[in-house]
């Protein structure tokens, strides 16, 4: 062969590996709609006004998580574009703002969008268009469903099973007692009212002697509360949201009303439900957590609530750390960044979804120890840990073991 011959067959070599390493570069890389070398679009729903207004500080929280990660560089490179939009705890409202994000600012996935009946009005649409709902911000049992709903997974402890739990310590505590609930009459009461019930078993029919719903529109609840105490209840179940708890509990302490008190973990903000309501009337009232508490004396050295304040100093100032939707949207974010990292260069919404059902244990800076993030293929139930509290002075103090919440499900 001669020497030009043999220069032309090793440039032309040189040529084939070029294109098959250039087409490996490429492959690496594979991006839909929101996803680009330096961005990632993140849609968010949330109750900035509204009967719900109160969670609204979790996108707040999460939009201030994603700044930090920004001005840290982003994540694998691409920097966080996070769009978040009020629903004012409107099914139809909701609808609407995630065929927004979705149509029209191009997304690549919708994060924590809160509540039970706005998740609901929006799961069909977002499966249909096979465009990630994660970790959504509700604890309906519906949003572990993989068979049905692939795209849709939640984050918190199922509703259910936290009533279930309830319904243990009521068991072992006060067998022969009498229970009165309040109840928001949709999939978010009628879920807690469904696990307080099944974890009584036998004994409900007995121990239930009053129900009473209320709709989000109501201005109060006032009346039901009197009903509930009228009919000889020494047990108060409040499965309601902050506004409706916070009701709750100062009428319970106007009418002087002590009974063995609950109130449903989404509910049991210090700063949102438990001082509104007073002080004086918030003692000894029972819930649970998964979560820790950053007015808690005992993490006062702990690295991750340390991690939480320098976060809150830095990025969201106006943040309370007495209420604990703030830390529930930091864990959120943190969990969001996680995946988004594991994700690597394929920012697919396929790619996406599979590794948020794929999460083996991740443990974060604001969960109680002992409470873990775990995903399957076949179980989109995050977390499944929690720890009863009793509200004392002006705090929550946890008591007894870890509780999985893993049986009956």
């Amino acid at each position: 062969m001669s020497f030009v011959a043999r220069r032309m067959a090793a440039f032309s070599t040189a040529i084939i590996l070029l294109g098959v390493t250039g087409t490996g570069a490429i492959a690496q890389k594979s991006y839909d709609t929101g996803a680009t070398d330096t961005e990632i679009k993140i849609g968010n729903i949330m109750p900035y006004s509204g009967p719900a207004s109160a969670y609204g500080v979790i996108g707040k929280t999460e939009s201030a998580y994603f700044r930090k990660i920004n001005a840290e560089g982003g994540i694998n490179g691409r920097k966080i574009t996070f769009i978040s939009y009020d629903d004012g705890y409107s099914p139809p409202k909701a609808v609407e703002q995630a065929r927004k994000l979705v149509e029209s600012d191009g997304v690549l996935f919708v994060l924590g969008a809160l509540g039970t009946p706005s998740n609901s009005a929006i799961q069909k649409y977002m499966n249909e268009k096979k465009v990630p709902q994660l970790f959504v911000a509700s604890g309906a049992t519906k949003w572990n469903d993989p068979k049905q709903f692939p795209w849709t997974i939640g984050w918190q402890p199922n509703y259910q099973s936290e009533a279930r739990i309830y319904a243990g310590y009521i068991l072992k505590e006060r067998p022969h007692g009498k229970i009165g609930i309040l109840y928001q009459n949709d999939d978010f009461g009628r879920d807690y009212v469904k696990g307080l019930t099944d974890g009584l078993g036998a004994k409900a029919a007995s121990m239930i002697v009053g129900e009473e719903s209320y709709e989000t529109s109501n201005p109060t609840i006032d009346s039901r509360v009197v009903a509930l105490k009228s009919g000889g209840a020494d047990i108060f179940m409040s499965f309601a949201t902050p506004k409706f708890t916070a009701q709750a509990i100062k009428k319970a302490g106007e009418l002087g009303w002590k009974p063995l008190f609950i109130i449903n973990s989404t509910a049991a903000s210090t700063a949102a439900v438990m001082k509104p309501a007073g002080i004086e009337n918030s003692q000894g009232i029972i819930s649970a957590a998964y979560q820790k508490d950053a007015t808690d004396p005992q993490w006062t050295d702990d690295a991750g609530i340390k991690n939480f304040d320098a976060f809150l100093t830095k990025y969201f100032p106006e943040g309370n750390r007495e209420d604990q939707f703030v830390l529930f949207g930091y864990s959120v974010a943190q969990t969001m960044a996680d995946v988004l990292k594991q994700c690597g260069d394929d920012l697919t919404r396929a790619n996406v979804m599979k590794h948020a059902a794929s999460i083996d244990g991740l443990l974060l800076e604001g969960l109680l120890p002992g409470v873990t993030i775990k995903t399957s293929a076949a179980d989109f139930a995050p977390i499944k840990q929690f720890q009863l509290r009793k509200f004392k002075g002006e705090r929550w103090e946890l008591f007894g073991e870890i509780i999985s919440s893993e049986v009956g499900q």
